[in-house]
């Protein structure tokens, strides 16, 4: 609508902004931990993840040249199909049939809303689902190289470390597909403004990320996003005039039911993992107290013996 088709240099203005202001807090304000991290860690972990992260963004804000909003979102409902295939991929997660069979019928839901997209685009769907995998298997790969080394990264340390990295990958496209016909656009004027308030949307939801996960949990972010891709669909066609057809609709909440219930599935493994480990630690505790009280036993029975002698 903007007339300014060039989604790595929008990206690359996300990033320097996010940079900035994630610096500002960390090492300016101090208002969140930086961890400590090394060169290896930075060279091993980080870069790869950057490099995922901007190839993640060019491809799906590239997607919304070709594509309308309210498809994209019923396309990224992919995700927990490529973050479960790649992590059996790479062994970070079990095959199991029944979670297998809930990935088709996401799949299945998905494709049934492509079929009945009013403005499909060919070129559009394969970008956006480029997006998804790389994105996927940057989640993997967080795990792998971070959350398996006990590192965990909240959405103001992760654009502190991870942004600039990403500006810089995404200078290597912007010079050879973007620059060019930005230097031939002899018209165009920056607007600080629309920019400047773009920036600071973008910055505002990893914010709004970090205090929603810090007050109460992963879940209900994961909730919040379910109820977020609804809106976006009403919103697209409501507001931005987006067609949405009934296919489109039905796909979709076939979609959605999959997500929902592999949700539910993830959150149920989880409380078994709690149950488990309250034992071990009632266990634990219990040991600890008769230790101390045969410390205790073996404390009297010496003074007795003092008293006696």
């Amino acid at each position: 609508m903007y007339n300014w088709p060039y989604p790595i240099s929008l990206t690359m203005i996300h990033m320097a902004f996010c940079s900035t202001l994630a610096f500002l807090l960390v090492r300016v304000f101090k208002l969140v931990e930086p961890i400590g991290m090394t060169r290896e860690l930075y060279s091993s972990s980080i870069i790869p993840i950057g490099a995922l992260y901007s190839l993640s963004l060019w491809l799906s804000n590239s997607a919304y040249i070709y594509l309308s909003v309210s498809f994209i979102q019923m396309l990224k409902a992919l995700m927990p199909v490529a973050v479960y295939s790649i992590g059996v991929m790479l062994k970070k997660e079990t095959f199991k049939s029944e979670t297998m069979a809930n990935m088709l019928g996401i799949s299945v839901g998905v494709a049934i809303a492509a079929y009945g997209e009013a403005k499909f685009n060919g070129w559009g769907v394969f970008l956006q689902l480029g997006a998804v995998a790389f994105e996927a298997t940057r989640l993997v790969l967080i795990q792998i190289l971070l959350t398996s080394k006990g590192i965990t990264l909240n959405p103001i340390t992760s654009l502190y470390y991870v942004a600039p990295c990403c500006f810089v990958f995404l200078c290597v496209p912007w010079l050879f597909v973007e620059y060019p016909s930005l230097k031939a656009q002899s018209s165009f004027e920056f607007d600080y403004v629309i920019f400047g308030t773009n920036s600071v949307c973008a910055f505002a939801l990893n914010l709004a990320v970090f205090l929603l996960i810090g007050k109460t949990s992963a879940l209900t972010m994961n909730v919040a996003g379910v109820v977020k891709d609804w809106l976006l669909i009403a919103f697209s066609w409501s507001v931005i005039m987006d067609s949405v057809t009934t296919i489109n609709l039905l796909g979709y909440g076939l979609a959605f039911l999959g997500v929902c219930y592999y949700n539910h599935a993830k959150l149920q493994g989880l409380k078994a993992k709690e149950a488990l480990k309250k034992p071990e630690q009632t266990d634990e505790e219990a040991g600890s107290l008769l230790e101390q009280k045969l410390d205790r036993g073996d404390d009297n029975n010496l003074s007795g013996r003092k008293i006696d002698t």
